[in-house]
């Protein structure tokens, strides 16, 4: 079988335009410092590096069998642990041939076995003195409390030991970019602290690389590169985890621009993904031996521990804080009518707990809005979709419907939870566009110009700091707070669920207490309507009919003003100036008419006028009245109270009578109240009344209250005599 360079990934015109798509850990090419060995599972020679005669002093040949080469006997003992015992970890070794010491690194990629041969040109004492360097500096980064301070120590000891011009630490951002968070260099050198790398500095294909192979050295960008050989038609030989791997010459070309002659990184990876990189430079060509490299990724691993030590627990203080504000939220809501009123109440707490700049909270049409104006907060939630997502992210301007970006002010971070679809529930947590100066280490635009591969886009030719001013974005939500808000999301739709199968559970009592209390006047119309029939006297029958379709409308005007509320339609009013004294004494004399039983004393303020609608405040006024009398104790007076207060009309009904327990208290405007529903003192009543009236005042820009003054129940009810 003939021998050829195996496949090569990189051809000639590669440009940033493509190299995201570039295969770089197939490059079929290996730098020039060391040699390879690959073996197939059957320990058979299938591929090797062109200088391998050249290094290690003998001729491979096709097939051979790794234990038939000569390779000293620790080499062959690992690669047969790789090949049998499918030990894949790299293993170093220290080995000589040839009349050199190399560094051998045994490793497997899943289908081969890989020996690499580094020729180390360091003594045997030298080595000595740097593992008790690395030792230290490992020490003294254990003893550091904050990622800051790591961060800090990790570059100056690395640079220590490695004897490199420059140092940094990146710490990578959401959206890839890379910021400069520490730095140790030579004074000559221009410092990078501080700056910002774009995405595109590290394609993804490379970062994924970055995170299985934590360590890479250029020991000299100038290098000429070294083909892997083969048999004809074999496939490129995977050298993911290569030590020796030849790099894209885009990258060559990106540390050529930088003036950059050797480079090292040492990834740290947190939870399997790349969450920051030590990238070394120097200004000449260097060779960092195996073994130290091993010791700047133990540092690398020590770092990567003390961000997951420092994540967990920060992790864990938000979620126990996070526990608080749900438990405390989910209680309001199952006892609270009002939902959005409940979450008024958790404002502050939920902002905090997602991190908000302000909040709308939505539903039924209605909207409340906390730290922002209400009209750009219903334009926000008319952008919102009716079905679909039920948590919706947006963190920038770009994010938002076209026609909404120009309202939108500095409100262009958004986080919506859609907790309860039934009734277009949203929960709307705001963020502030975030005005940011970036120091971007050279302009990060892409440039087409003639660079050493061609005519085509190139790496970015200046790292001259380059300042951009960066608008219309606002901090995104981290994977912790969105953790959060998944969990606010989910105990908030347990109670919606829960509080509409207790709706459910009351609307079905209401229906068979409407069928029940209509057939009671419906019989007794038809009884009357019999008795006429046969001649009885008409005038009491008539009386009795009246009173009898009075009681029916009475259930049913209840009902449908229900209906309209729980429909989001609202009451209709019709209002206009009525002398409020005379309304009260009017509808006073009726009950008593109607209930010579009760005793009902006034203390009515005359002309009283105010701007309202008179059926539905007559509404109002009888419910309070009824309610007084069915609750009131025997024999005891009804107390009636009008005056005028400040520009308001207010109104008080007294009756004696115990307090309302506080857990009763706490529904007494709820259309589907149980203690209604099981009344012993009014069982003609759905519980609707309090309900109606809460709302045909809020329609009046007013509102009514209850307190207890012994020995009384009061309502209050108070209204503005003239519209805002």
């Amino acid at each position: 079988m003939s021998e050829q360079p195996l496949p090569q990934s990189v051809p000639a015109p590669v440009g940033l335009d493509n190299c995201a798509d570039e295969p770089i850990h197939i490059p079929g090419l290996v730098q020039p410092h060391g040699a390879l060995l690959a073996f197939a599972p059957d320990g058979k020679l299938r591929a090797w590096s062109a200088n391998v005669a050249e290094l290690l002093g003998f001729a491979p040949v096709l097939g051979t069998p790794y234990d038939r080469l000569p390779l000293a006997p620790a080499v062959t003992e690992q690669l047969r642990a790789c090949l049998v015992e499918g030990a894949d970890s790299p293993t170093g070794i220290e080995t000589q041939g040839n009349g050199n010491t190399f560094d051998c690194v045994v490793h497997g990629n899943g289908t081969r076995a890989i020996a690499e041969f580094e020729v180390r040109h360091v003594a045997a004492d030298e080595l000595a003195a740097f593992a008790l360097k690395a030792h230290a500096a490992i020490e003294r980064l254990r003893r550091q409390r904050s990622i800051e301070a790591l961060l800090h120590h990790a570059v100056e000891q690395v640079r220590a030991i490695t004897g490199f011009d420059r140092v940094m630490a990146y710490r990578f951002r959401h959206d890839d970019s890379g910021d400069v968070v520490a730095e140790s260099r030579r004074e000559d050198l221009k410092p990078f602290l501080g700056m910002r790398y774009p995405a595109s500095d590290i394609p993804a294909q490379a970062r994924r690389l970055y995170t299985i192979n934590t360590l890479r050295l250029i020991a000299d960008i100038g290098y000429t590169p070294v083909p892997v050989l083969g048999a004809a038609g074999e496939p490129p030989l995977d050298m993911s985890h290569s030590v020796l791997r030849s790099v894209s010459p885009i990258h060559v070309e990106y540390l050529q621009n930088m003036g950059v002659a050797a480079s090292m990184s040492v990834s740290i990876v947190v939870n399997g993904k790349l969450w920051g990189l030590i990238a070394c430079h120097h200004m000449a060509p260097l060779r960092v031996p195996y073994s130290v490299r091993m010791a700047c990724d133990v540092i690398a691993q020590v770092l990567a521990a003390a961000v997951v030590s420092v994540d967990s627990h920060e992790r864990m203080r938000l979620a126990e804080q996070a526990a608080g504000v749900r438990t405390r939220l989910i209680e309001t809501l199952l006892h609270e009518d009002d939902v959005l009123a409940a979450l008024e109440q958790h404002a502050e707490e939920l902002a905090g707990y997602l991190a908000a700049d302000a909040l709308v909270f939505t539903q039924q049409n209605k909207l409340t809005a906390h730290g922002v104006d209400e009209e750009l907060a219903a334009a926000i939630v008319g952008s919102l979709p009716a079905q679909g997502e039920e948590m919706l992210h947006r963190s920038g301007r770009a994010d938002w419907p076209e026609g909404l970006r120009a309202r939108l002010g500095p409100w262009v971070g958004l986080l919506a939870l859609h907790f309860d679809p039934a009734t277009a529930g949203w929960l709307l947590a705001l963020r502030r566009e975030q005005v940011e100066t970036v120091r971007w280490a050279g302009k990060p635009d892409k440039l087409l110009k003639t660079g050493p591969l061609g005519h085509r886009l190139t790496p970015r030719g200046s790292f001259d700091e380059w300042v951009e001013s960066v608008h219309d974005k606002a901090e995104p939500w981290d994977e912790p707070r969105r953790l959060v808000a998944e969990q606010l999301l989910g105990e908030m739709h347990r109670a919606s669920m829960a509080r509409h199968a207790e709706t459910e559970k009351a609307r079905m009592q209401l229906l068979a207490m409407l069928g029940h209390d209509l057939r009671d006047p419906l019989q007794s119309i038809s009884m009357a309507a019999t008795v006429l029939q046969h001649g009885a006297e008409p005038h009491q029958l008539g009386q009795r009919i009246e009173r009898s379709s009075g009681r029916m409308q009475r259930l049913i005007s209840q009902v449908l003003d229900m209906s309209r509320l729980d429909s989001g339609l609202g009451l209709s009013m019709r209002k206009i100036d009525v002398e409020l004294s005379k309304m009260v004494e009017d509808l006073l004399d009726e009950t008593r008419l109607a209930h010579p039983g009760t005793v009902y004393q006034a203390d009515i303020a005359q002309g009283v006028h105010g701007c309202a609608d008179p059926d539905r405040m007559a509404q109002v006024i009888s419910n309070l009245l009824s309610n007084a009398r069915h609750h009131g104790a025997t024999g005891r007076p009804v107390l009636v109270s009008l005056k005028e207060e400040a520009g308001k009309a207010v109104l008080e009904v007294r009756n004696n009578g115990a307090p309302i327990a506080p857990e009763l208290e706490a529904q007494l405007f709820n259309p589907f109240k149980r203690m209604a529903l099981q009344s012993r003192t009014n069982r003609t009543g759905m519980g609707l009344g309090l309900y109606i009236a809460e709302n045909v005042l809020k329609g009046h820009g007013g509102m009514v209250a209850y307190r207890y003054e012994a020995p009384h129940v009061v309502f209050r009810v108070e209204f503005p005599l003239q519209p805002d």
